[in-house]
């Protein structure tokens, strides 16, 4: 019941403050909209960008090729094959990574422990370019070195933690 009144009450609350401050909330408003669509405006060229790079990286078959290199050390942490294209798609685009997922629970199931895992590491993991590509976009922020990096390994934390809890609780 809380759900379904949340967001009037936040509106209705918003109006109230503003007219106790006499405040003009809908000025305000199409001001911040202004805003928002130039936002949109300036990091669209970066968004189109990567879809594209995401779309010849898929299409040329370099993702099984980066699969079949990577799989040596995959088997040092014991991340089954079949999770890694997610792992490798996650941090770049989120829409891929979904559309994947839903192609591995089709072929091992919700319950399997591929299943599992799968969903726990979508859940722990984030797509890390996209978000910088829109977020620091937004903010004019060019110098994304060190917050790239934080991601990174934030994300090889997210997908470590993923298989070692999935194996723990779920067994292999």
């Amino acid at each position: 019941m809380i759900a379904d009144f949340a967001i009037p009450v936040t509106f209705l609350i918003i109006l109230i403050i503003g007219l106790y401050r006499d405040i003009k909330v809908f000025d305000v408003f199409v001001e911040g909209a202004k805003d928002g669509i130039y936002t949109v405006l300036r990091i669209i060229p970066s968004l189109v960008g990567l879809f594209a790079a995401i779309g010849v990286f898929r299409a040329s078959g370099a993702m099984d090729l980066l699969v079949f290199s990577v799989k040596p050390l995959a088997d040092l942490f014991n991340i089954p094959s079949e999770v890694l294209p997610l792992v490798l798609l996650r941090p770049i685009s989120g829409s891929a990574s979904l559309a994947l997922v839903s192609d591995i629970i089709k072929v091992h199931g919700p319950d399997s422990f591929i299943g599992r895992l799968i969903s726990t590491m979508m859940g722990s993991t984030e797509t890390i370019f996209y978000t910088l590509t829109v977020y620091c976009g937004a903010a004019g922020i060019k110098n994304i070195k060190h917050t790239l990096l934080a991601a990174l390994i934030a994300d090889a934390a997210g997908i470590l933690a993923s298989v070692w809890i999935c194996t723990l609780i779920f067994g292999r």
